[in-house]
């Protein structure tokens, strides 16, 4: 990695919960290689974020590795820019307690995510996961990015980082630098298949619901096939018909279109016509993975090797970033 880059520093995660998906591929792994032309850029695999649920260890370790083969699949150079899981750098944790001392219960609360999570967990809601946000800050914040790809749905979260980094800077000095977020302009929020009223999710119980990018072509077919539209018969995009809205807005994100150019694409054509080609568009685009995956997930030597290495690069940066913050808040440090 050339520590000279002079370029704008991004930073962007996924949780090792389970397979990406569709959603996951159009809110952040579709601009990986466009960011990594114009960005210094730190993806890594968010393995303590996925223990605020309880997950099976063995399937955890896999998962991890699994994420890491479909990282290395999306073409991301990493001679320039760092891979890494989460849990090998400590320094993540380490921020994460500085940035909880400096958050609010009422704004922890009021975090949407944790809302809808905790309302599930009938009162089995653990502390960490009440937490989340404070170490999704020190996730981002430890690297000083300008710049943090989210979902829609993640929206509430960064801006909470904005808030405690502009904290910390007035309470201890300039410390943080304050990251924007770069949101995709369409499908931003991708919904389920069978119920466009919630976001596609790894964790549906039904499994019709979501595209993983490693389904077979008749899989991915089927599944939009099935997927649930309205008695209309016309392409448009509109509040009350979201069944059809999400697979235009699919469509647009796959093919950096607008959605007024899509429906005009398909104006006069109907249903059939419109899934089967958006169909063979997600089979394309995922052909990469679909083909590359197998070979490079195989040699768990070498996935094991590009997280220590990552880790190596990361915790450079971390550190330093934590030393600062250490000596702020009047910490005396020993030498590391």
């Amino acid at each position: 990695m050339n520590t000279n880059n002079k370029k704008p520093t991004l930073v962007t995660g996924l949780t090792a919960t389970g397979d990406l998906h569709l959603g996951s591929y159009l809110g952040t792994m579709k601009q990986w290689s466009a960011f990594a032309d114009t960005h210094q850029c730190y993806f890594f695999i968010a393995d303590m974020h996925a223990i605020t649920t309880p997950q099976d260890p063995d399937l955890m370790k896999q998962r991890c590795l699994d994420m890491t083969a479909l990282f290395i699949c999306s073409g991301i150079d990493l001679a320039e820019n760092v891979l890494f899981n989460q849990s090998q750098v400590p320094q993540h944790a380490e921020l994460a307690w500085i940035m909880s001392c400096n958050a609010a219960m009422g704004e922890l609360q009021r975090m949407t995510q944790f809302k809808e999570k905790a309302a599930n967990k009938k009162n089995q809601e653990t502390v960490g996961l009440f937490a989340y946000p404070c170490l999704m800050a020190a996730d981002i914040l430890l690297y000083k990015p300008q710049h943090v790809p989210v979902g829609d749905d993640q929206k509430q979260h960064l801006e909470l980082t904005r808030n405690l980094a502009q904290r910390f800077n007035h309470h201890f000095g300039e410390t943080f630098t304050i990251p924007d977020p770069v949101i995709p302009q369409v499908a931003a929020r991708v919904m389920a298949l069978g119920d466009p009223s919630k976001k596609m999710s790894k964790s549906d119980s039904t499994l019709s619901n979501t595209i993983f990018l490693l389904d077979t072509p008749e899989t991915i077919t089927k599944k939009i096939k099935r997927s649930v539209t309205d008695s209309q018969a016309t392409i448009d995009h509109a509040d009350d018909r979201p069944g059809i809205s999400n697979l235009v807005s699919i469509y647009a994100a796959l093919n950096d279109q607008t959605v007024q150019q899509v429906i005009q694409q398909y104006d006069g054509h109907g249903y059939a016509r419109f899934k089967g080609d958006l169909a063979e568009c997600i089979i394309e685009v995922f052909r990469p993975f679909r083909e590359q995956y197998a070979e490079i997930r195989q040699d768990e030597a070498s996935l094991k090797h590009t997280l220590k290495m990552g880790a190596e690069k990361a915790k450079h940066v971390a550190q330093t970033t934590l030393d600062q913050v250490y000596n702020a808040v009047g910490f005396i440090q020993s030498r590391r």
